[in-house]
C-alpha cells in the first residue's frame, strides 16, 4: 500500500495545478482566501478559480464549471455548501482530478444526516479515483509545492510534518511553530477523516523526503489498529510525538461535535503509544519543542547528560532533566582539573552541572569548555547556552571574530562527536551572530530551561525506541 499511497497523496501535496470550486471576489471570503493565500505566498502552479457568477478573480480568468479548465488539475479545493459537495466531487472525477481538499463543514460533525451526506460523496470520491482532505477542515500547507491553503503568512520550511484534527487551534500551533522559528514540511488539517485518514497520512509522510518528524494533534481515530500498525514501522526511520485531546470526559464529549471522533480510553491509548513507540506529550505546544531537536540532532548512546550553565540556571535545568528520568553524573577529577582550566579563577570546582559563574571571557572559551565535556565517554548529551560575547574586550572586529569562532567550534560538536547539544537563549542581545551561525548549523535553541530538558528527552526517548525496534526487527 505504501507505493500507492505515496502515488495517491502527491496529487494533494505536489500539485502541479488546484481548482478552486467555490471561488469568490469577495473577502473574506473562504472561497477567495483559497485563491488569494496561495496566489499570494508563492505557489509553484497553476491556479483556476471556478465560479459561473465571475469573469475573474485577483486577475486569473474565472471558469464556470471544473470541465471547462484547459488544463490538467491535480487538486480541487472544494468551498461550496455541503448539500451540492457530491455533485462537484462528481465533475471533478469526469475532469480526471485526483485529489481534493475539502474545506466545507456540515457532514458527520452534525449528526446522523451530514453523515449520510458525507458517506455519499465518499462513495463517489472513491468511485472516481480521488482521495480527499477533510471535509470540516482548514486547509494544508506543503513546503514540495509551497501550496498554502491555511494561513495568511505560511510557516517556515522545515523538516516537521503536523498533522492536526482540529483546524483553527491546529493553525495557532502552527502559527506559533513559525515565531519559534521551526520549520514545517507540511501542516495537514485532517477535520472528519472520511476519506484520507490519520493512519493514510502517516504512512504518506514516513517516506516523504521533506520529512524527518511527525507530530500528531488527534481527538480520535477512525482506524486506530491501523495507526499504531503503521506507526510501528515508521518509527524505525521516523520519530513520532502526538497530543492526544479528550483525555477527560467534557473534553471527549467535545470531540464527537468537533471533528465527529470519539475520543476512546486513554489508559488503552497510552499502553499503545508504548506498544508502537509514539513519543507521547501532555501539553500540545511541548511536540514542537522536541521535533525541533529530533530533526536535527544526533541521537544520544544514553541518557547521561552534561550541563553548562550559571548558578541557579544549571540548578532549574538539572531539576528538569532529573523529572523526566534523564541522568546528571557526577565529573571525574581528570575532567574537573581540564574544566578548571578554562573556568573563570572566581567559579567553583566544575562539577556536573558546571557552573561557569556568571560569565566566560569570549564565545571561544566557553566552546572550548563545552567541547572537553563531549570527549568524555560517560557523558551522552549536553545541555549549554547560546554563548554571550559581551564580556570580551577589545575592537569591535576582534570581538566579532572571535565569538564567530567559538560559535563555529561549538556549532561543530554534534557532528563531530556524535551526540546531541541543546542550548538555552540564556540572554537576548549581544547574541545575534552567534545564533545565526548556531541556525546554519541546525543547533536548536530555546527560550527556557524546561523546553531544553524536553529537547533532550525527546532524544533520548527516541534512541531507545530506535533500539527497541531493531531489536524486533
Amino acid at each position: 500500500m505504501t507505493k500507492e499511497i505515496v502515488r495517491q497523496l502527491d496529487y494533494i501535496f505536489k500539485a502541479r495545478s488546484i481548482a478552486v470550486i467555490g471561488a469568490s471576489a469577495t473577502p473574506p471570503k473562504w472561497g477567495y482566501m483559497m485563491v488569494n493565500t496561495p496566489l499570494k505566498t508563492g505557489y509553484r502552479g497553476a491556479i483556476y478559480p471556478v465560479n459561473p457568477r465571475e469573469k475573474n478573480i485577483e486577475g486569473l480568468p474565472c471558469y464556470p464549471n471544473v470541465s471547462e479548465i484547459p488544463g490538467d488539475v491535480d487538486l480541487a479545493v472544494i468551498v461550496v455548501p455541503a448539500v451540492t459537495i457530491s455533485a462537484v466531487m462528481a465533475e471533478c472525477a469526469a475532469k480526471g482530478v485526483k485529489g481534493a481538499v475539502v474545506i466545507t463543514a456540515g457532514f458527520a460533525e452534525t449528526g446522523g444526516e451530514g453523515r449520510i451526506l458525507q458517506d455519499e460523496v465518499v462513495k463517489i470520491a472513491r468511485a472516481g479515483g480521488i482521495r480527499f482532505v477533510g471535509p470540516n477542515c482548514m486547509g494544508i500547507w506543503s513546503s514540495a509545492a509551497r501550496l498554502n491553503l491555511s494561513f495568511d503568512q505560511p510557516p517556515l520550511a522545515g523538516g516537521i510534518a503536523f498533522v492536526s484534527q482540529s483546524g483553527t487551534f491546529g493553525g495557532s500551533l502552527a502559527e506559533i511553530a513559525r515565531i519559534k522559528g521551526y520549520g514545517l514540511s507540511k501542516f495537514i488539517s485532517i477535520g472528519n477523516q472520511a476519506d484520507l485518514e490519520a493512519a493514510d497520512y502517516l504512512e504518506y509522510l514516513g517516506e516523504d523526503e521533506d520529512t524527518k518528524a511527525i507530530v500528531f494533534y488527534m481527538e480520535g481515530f477512525r482506524d486506530g489498529g491501523r495507526f499504531f500498525d503503521v506507526a510501528r514501522h515508521v518509527v524505525r526511520r521516523k520519530p513520532i510525538t502526538i497530543y492526544k485531546a479528550g483525555r477527560k470526559k467534557a473534553a471527549a464529549r467535545a470531540t464527537i461535535s468537533h471533528t465527529s471522533s470519539i475520543a476512546g480510553s486513554d489508559e488503552v491509548f497510552d499502553s499503545l503509544c508504548r506498544q508502537a513507540g509514539l513519543i507521547r506529550v501532555y501539553e500540545a505546544e511541548h511536540s514542537f519543542d522536541m521535533a525541533e531537536a529530533l530533526v536535527s540532532q544526533p541521537l544520544p548512546k544514553g541518557r547521561r547528560i552534561a550541563i553548562i550553565g550559571s548558578g541557579g540556571q544549571g540548578v532549574v535545568i538539572s531539576d528538569a532533566c532529573e523529572g523526566l528520568g534523564l541522568e546528571i553524573p557526577e565529573l571525574d577529577g581528570e575532567t574537573r582539573a581540564k574544566l578548571k582550566k578554562g573556568l573563570p579563577a572566581h567559579a567553583p570546582t566544575p562539577s556536573n552541572p558546571v557552573d561557569f559563574a556568571g560569565a566566560l571571557r569570549t564565545s571561544l572559551d566557553e566552546a572550548r569548555v563545552i567541547e572537553t565535556l563531549a570527549q568524555v565517554d560517560y557523558i551522552d548529551g549536553i545541555i549549554c547556552n547560546v554563548p554571550f560575547y559581551g564580556f570580551a574586550t577589545g575592537a569591535v572586529a576582534d570581538v566579532a571574530r572571535i565569538s564567530i569562532e567559538g560559535a563555529a567550534v561549538l556549532a561543530a560538536i554534534p557532528a563531530k562527536y556524535g551526540k546531541p547539544m541543546i542550548t538555552l537563549k540564556w540572554r537576548r542581545e549581544g547574541t545575534d551572530i552567534i545564533q545565526d551561525v548556531m541556525k546554519s548549523a541546525h543547533v536548536p535553541a530555546y527560550d527556557t530551561p524546561e523546553q531544553c530538558a524536553r529537547a533532550m528527552y525527546a532524544l533520548v526517548e527516541y534512541a531507545q525506541i530506535r533500539k527497541i525496534s531493531s531489536e524486533g526487527e
